[in-house]
């Protein structure tokens, strides 16, 4: 007998994010390797801090344009539209 179970698609489900990524994933290795903390402090004579809109975090910014970089991606937007697709990118 065959039956489909409609009502599945709406139950929630826990899912873990670090289970999607592998363990040995270049940007994991990277992540781990590298203490990118150096940027945020490069760059904080560069805000100002009593003005202005908030910025993007330095750090982050850096992340995308190297993601950017090590995955051929050239167009800023396109990257932006990976990074919300690839779960490993974030």
């Amino acid at each position: 007998m065959f039956i489909t179970n409609t009502s599945r698609e709406f139950q929630p489900e826990v899912v873990n994010i670090e289970d999607l990524v592998p363990q040995d994933h270049l940007l994991r290795k990277i992540n781990e390797t590298i203490d990118f903390s150096f940027i945020a402090e490069k760059c904080r004579p560069l805000y100002c801090q009593d003005n202005g809109r908030p910025c993007i975090d330095p750090v982050m910014l850096f992340k995308m344009l190297l993601i950017g970089y090590l995955y051929g991606i050239r167009s800023e937007r396109r990257l932006i539209e990976e990074i919300r697709v690839n779960i490993a990118y974030r």
